[in-house]
């Protein structure tokens, strides 16, 4: 009897841990399985009108993929992607709603197109042929992104939606904030099967002007107002970049990046160097510079750059045919603004990746050339692939 109430006790016991050690595996398994979704911002947080045109709000997929995107600015709002266990996070800073980009309390630019002339110009002003054109003030004394009005503020046209694309159209009025021509813009984003977020552009004008545009997204790859970017590991694929003064107005100077915090052609940290006593870095506030891209054909698709995000895996590649990237490291957020998800937009949260032409070009004929005449057709490749590493 003493042997079979010991057997009993011991099987009770065996019983018991093998039910705590279940319970523990289960809770293990469930927390392994939570991971975080995609959370779509409803599309009747967008549906208004501005300035007479209707806006909405419109949903993407491609691969592992999930974008949003208003024709309000054609601003990517969102942008889903997994990290290396599966999780989504949204890795691009934004609003959930048409009124907070209309007004711009805070950053203006989120995940817009910038135009008609991308970056600054210097004085607010430039010369084609004979003719002075004038535009506004509203950058230190320089004109940035277009000025007032520029495309970022406009309601593009939506031509055609598909589960994974959309193509948009914009006729940029001659005149509007001082800048000359009728330019008509069509752009298109696409999410492939790999991937890849595409953006093409294409843009013709009825009078010359000079023409530089962009994609302005601010990417944090932990997830919208998750904390620094200054652990990020980067790559550059450029030899030289564009000094600047204390307006980000260029000198003229191509400068080689070699022996200065501004090489990247070897992976460094975003922080690794952005604290260092340095003129440019003190006249951007740390990076905010155009990097004078290393291409190896005129007009082809090439590698601009690459940020792996160590704690999630993300791992972003940029691609394009043009001859700059500006490189921005979120130094005037100060979390005082609220992004999609109630969290502060932080300083040195974010970073900005703008494939375009060399900022102030019309004054420096050095620069590759952005004149844009009747005639002649703009065009523009820049692709941003996601995977995870």
């Amino acid at each position: 009897q003493k042997t079979q109430k010991n057997y009993n006790e011991k099987q009770t016991h065996n019983d018991m841990k093998k039910t705590l050690l279940l319970i523990a595996a289960a809770l293990f398994f469930a927390g392994c399985g939570a991971k975080h979704q995609v959370e779509l911002i409803p599309a009747e947080n967008f549906n208004t009108e501005v300035d007479g045109k209707p806006v909405s709000l419109y949903t993407l997929h491609g691969g592992d993929i999930t974008m949003q995107v208003t024709n309000f600015g054609a601003r990517v709002v969102s942008l889903w992607t997994p990290d290396k266990n599966g999780s989504f996070e949204d890795v691009v800073l934004g609003y959930n709603n048409i009124e907070d980009y209309v007004h711009n309390q805070g950053e203006r630019f989120l995940g817009a197109v910038v135009g008609p002339y991308a970056n600054r110009i210097a004085g607010g002003t430039f010369t084609v042929g004979d003719q002075v054109y004038n535009f506004p003030l509203n950058n230190n004394g320089q004109t940035l992104h277009g000025g007032l009005k520029g495309v970022d503020m406009l309601v593009w046209d939506v031509c055609e939606v598909t589960d994974s694309s959309i193509v948009l159209n914009l006729v940029h009025p001659d005149g509007l904030d001082g800048f000359p021509g009728n330019i008509d813009i069509r752009l298109s984003y696409l999410l492939d099967s790999e991937n890849n977020f595409v953006l093409n552009y294409r843009a013709t004008t009825d009078k010359a002007t000079y023409f530089n545009i962009s994609h302005h997204p601010f990417f944090n790859l932990k997830g919208e107002g998750n904390g620094t970017i200054l652990d990020n590991e980067m790559i550059i694929n450029a030899s030289a970049y564009i000094p600047i003064d204390e307006y980000s107005i260029p000198y003229g100077e191509i400068a080689p990046v070699e022996g200065t915090p501004f090489d990247f052609r070897k992976t460094h940290t975003i922080g690794e160097r952005i604290g260092e006593k340095n003129e440019q870095l003190a006249n951007g506030a740390g990076y905010d510079h155009n990097f004078c891209i290393d291409r190896k054909t005129e007009s082809g698709v090439e590698f601009d750059a690459s940020v792996y995000e160590p704690k999630s895996g993300r791992f972003l590649e940029v691609f394009s045919d043009q001859p700059g990237l500006q490189f921005y490291s979120g130094n005037f957020f100060d979390g005082t603004t609220c992004g999609k998800y109630g969290k502060p937009l932080r300083y040195r949260e974010s970073i900005a990746l703008e494939t375009q032409h060399w900022p102030d070009s019309p004054h420096h004929p050095n620069f590759p050339s952005t004149l844009l005449e009747p005639g002649q057709t703009y065009t523009q490749t820049c692709i941003y692939r996601f995977s995870v590493k």
